[in-house]
């Protein structure tokens, strides 16, 4: 197996083969983004096209968003239970049979139906829990710089790919744009094929960073049901209020980064007269930006208090979308937007990782973020639904861009509450 004679090759060098995972995950990732991030640019073809409102569009984007926060924790299980490499295969699997049977659909149930149930669960069979999983099993040190070099790829999938996809759209159709995704999402799945393996002792290793001589065993599986591992958790961790925060400020996150901006930032764009490539470039930056944001992000949650990084990161994005309406969306206004809000668009998530692994532990770390993650993008489509509605009844998007401004501001204030619990130095470790 290729990933046997890489780690032993690797491990001549004293090069750990966790940074290999992190390699092909953020591939993965990042290809798996695109494809979440893909429909903001088909909204307006799709209503040329057939005719199609906003928030009928919009609505099966909320749904999608929906499903892809509540498939987090019971995609933490599956992947405790069935391994990474299996699960991150089937989920793309998932994902590009959607694609393809959507080329030819004709009616709004077909596309509630293929892009809002079908890829919201194939997508959410991984998310950023596979991430997370990642970071706490295969790392003891650096994880919250592993999380944001992990993070930054999901967020920045989501955004580079847009001008391409507008561009081809523009030229050839949406049904081509849509084309080149599922050819991509083939390219990541034969990445994960070859390179992804479970756990470090599959390798005969321990966790980076662990200075330990033997590896670590596997723990038990779980033989019960995919179901009861997932709500069992959510009742243990419900009891806690540090939960509820995290839950309610990872709401906020979503409905003011994937549901308000990602969805609707192009079309409000059109509706001031930016053209949509320009509209797809300006998220294309933020998400250039985002990707040194994240990874800085997680180099500062190794090294300073989580809750006071959440904080300013919180107050910083609302600010700047309370700012946008006042740019008059002119050149320079847009780009001082893109540059102060694509740090931030999702740097929230190193911190919010380190927290729960805080707070319930590292071998639950993943189910219980899987399901503060199911917050997230049940804010995200919150949002999603409640500006193309804004869109449709108030002709404009902007009273979503204020309401979401305000939600950051709340949520930076009561991230305060959580009690302080100061981070475990990371261990020295070799590169």
């Amino acid at each position: 197996m290729i990933s046997n004679w890489l780690a032993a090759a690797l491990g001549r060098r004293n090069i750990h083969y966790g940074w290999v995972m992190v390699g092909v995950t953020f591939l993965a990732a990042l290809i798996s983004a695109g494809t979440v991030g893909a429909p903001g640019v088909f909204i307006v073809p799709l209503q040329k096209e057939f005719g199609w409102s906003t928030a009928q569009i919009s609505s099966a984007l909320s749904i999608r968003f929906i499903l892809f926060g509540l498939m987090a924790p019971f995609a933490a299980a599956l992947l405790n239970r069935y391994g990474l490499r299996n699960v991150t295969l089937a989920a793309q699997l998932i994902v590009v049979s959607a694609l393809v049977a959507s080329l030819g659909m004709t009616e709004v149930w077909q596309l509630v139906l293929l892009w809002g149930v079908v890829i919201g669960i194939g997508t959410g069979m991984t998310a950023l829990v596979l991430g997370a999983t990642i970071a706490t099993r295969w790392f003891a040190a650096r994880r919250g710089l592993v999380v944001g070099i992990m993070t930054a790829s999901v967020a920045t999938g989501q955004l580079v790919f847009l001008p391409l996809l507008a561009s081809l759209t523009d030229r050839f159709g949406w049904r081509l744009a849509l084309g080149f995704v599922c050819i991509m999402l083939g390219v990541s799945a034969l990445a994960v094929a070859l390179a992804m393996r479970d756990r470090p002792s599959d390798l005969g290793l321990r966790p980076f960073g662990d200075e330990g001589t033997e590896p670590l065993p596997a723990p038990p599986v779980n033989h019960g049901s995919i179901t009861g591992v997932a709500l069992g958790t959510l009742r243990d961790a419900s009891k806690s209020s540090a939960f509820w925060i995290l839950f309610a400020t990872f709401f906020v996150c979503g409905a003011s980064t994937n549901g308000l901006v990602q969805v609707h930032l192009i079309p409000m764009c059109l509706d001031f007269g930016i053209p949509q490539v320009q509209a797809a470039s300006l998220l294309a930056a933020m998400g250039i930006f985002d990707f040194f944001g994240t990874i800085m992000s997680g180099w500062l949650s190794d090294r300073y208090d989580n809750r006071w990084l959440l904080f300013w990161y919180y107050g910083l994005r609302g600010l700047s979308l309370i700012f946008l309406p006042f740019s008059d969306f002119s050149f320079y206004g847009l780009s001082l937007f893109a540059m102060f809000y694509g740090l931030d668009w999702i740097a929230t998530v190193p911190p919010t990782v380190r927290l729960t692994a805080q707070k319930f532990g590292p071998e639950r770390a993943n189910l219980v973020f899987g399901w503060i993650f199911a917050g997230h993008q049940l804010g995200a489509g919150t949002a999603a639904f409640g500006a193309g509605l804004s869109r449709t009844l108030l002709a404009s998007y902007l009273p979503a861009f204020f309401v979401a401004g305000a939600l950051c501001v709340f949520a930076s204030l009561i991230v305060l509450a959580l009690s302080h619990q100061p981070s475990p130095k990371p261990k020295p470790a070799m590169a």
